[in-house]
């Protein structure tokens, strides 16, 4: 069955074009996904991101749970800051990637993929339970809401409707922290992150409290289609595209974010992970077609008529007018301005590889 955000009537009200995404009826867009992706890298526009999970876990041994769990240093963390963090299994293979929160000394937040909230939640029990840590773990995704307000004036867009907070208070903000406020009137917590590569701000509220929030917010409304799109732009995963528990799994080493893995801290695959560093045949790589033609997911690349990786994902990017994507290829092609073909509809189209952001 699947499942709606608390916004769900507003999008219908709107006559917004929904599809399912990870067990979640949500809207891929409004008008015209081009119009939407304009409006965040020009102005402001607002998404329903309510089917992200919100994970809240809390007691004496909270941090040091979501430390052992996830590859970022969530120690390292003062309370009122956040970082984003990959989720590994024992053979350092990507299950999720999060946005971490500190919300306290024995309290954290974490906000995994779509559809991955349930199974987050009994992995952090089961080895809560098995370390015998003192830490409760709720899974309040269905409790909440969360907005996320992208463009170069989402400052203004968000600190009109921020009752305590203002323009003083939203701009002391630096990326990655978040602080608590009233929001038309509803309390919650503001954070200075987004997934578009642009200025922004998420806002999770209570369900209740959503509808009104989202009303009082002066943005264009966007769908999924632009986010995708604005995320692509700046290279950014989409999990069950870059990685998936299937036929694609990955490392981070691989997926390009090893940045977010602290090998000094002990979580679980750390040493699986310190194995593999050196031991990477495949890279996560940029690339932008030289000829016409749209890159999708699953498609071949290949050099001189052999194939060396496959197209994660694709677009004709709305900010540049030209085909880039994303895809795994041998390390051996993988450096900048390497010469690779992307075979689309059975036809190879010239591609140079090229290093995300590619705004």
């Amino acid at each position: 069955m699947e499942r709606s955000p608390p916004l769900h009537s507003v999008h219908e009200e709107h006559g917004a074009r929904t599809t399912e995404f990870g067990g979640w009826t949500m809207p891929v867009r409004y008008g015209s996904t081009k119009q939407e992706h304009r409006a965040v890298r020009e102005a402001v526009g607002k998404f329903d991101v309510s089917h992200m999970g919100r994970v809240r876990v809390r007691g004496d041994d909270a941090v040091e749970l979501t430390d052992r769990l996830t590859t970022n240093d969530v120690s390292g963390l003062a309370v009122g800051e956040a970082h984003y963090s990959t989720v590994v299994d024992e053979d350092g293979y990507l299950i999720d990637d999060v946005l971490v929160y500190r919300m306290a000394d024995d309290d954290c937040m974490f906000v995994p993929n779509a559809g991955n909230d349930g199974e987050m939640v009994d992995r952090w029990r089961e080895h809560g339970d098995r370390w015998g840590l003192d830490a409760s773990v709720e899974n309040s995704t269905e409790d909440t809401g969360m907005v996320a307000v992208q463009g170069p004036d989402s400052l203004d867009a968000v600190s009109a409707v921020a009752d305590d907070l203002g323009v003083d208070g939203l701009s002391s903000l630096d990326r990655f922290e978040w602080t608590c406020g009233y929001f038309a009137d509803a309390g919650g917590v503001v954070s200075r992150t987004g997934y578009t590569g642009e200025e922004g701000f998420e806002l999770v509220v209570d369900a209740d409290d959503a509808e009104t929030v989202w009303r009082e917010l002066e943005a264009e409304p966007c769908g999924l289609g632009a986010r995708d799109t604005l995320r692509l732009e700046m290279g950014f995963l989409l999990a069950g595209n870059e990685f998936d528990r299937g036929d694609n799994m990955r490392a981070p080493w691989e997926a390009g974010v090893g940045f977010v893995v602290d090998l000094s801290t002990d979580f679980v695959g750390r040493d699986a992970l310190e194995a593999k560093e050196d031991d990477v045949d495949e890279r996560l790589v940029g690339f932008v077609l030289e000829e016409r033609g749209v890159p999708r997911h699953g498609y071949t690349i290949e050099v001189d008529g052999e194939k060396v990786g496959v197209v994660s994902s694709g677009t004709m990017s709305p900010s540049l007018d030209e085909p880039i994507g994303l895809g795994y290829v041998d390390v051996e092609h993988a450096e900048e301005c390497a010469e690779i073909q992307v075979v689309v509809r059975d036809e190879p189209k010239r591609a140079r590889v090229e290093e995300p952001p590619f705004v």
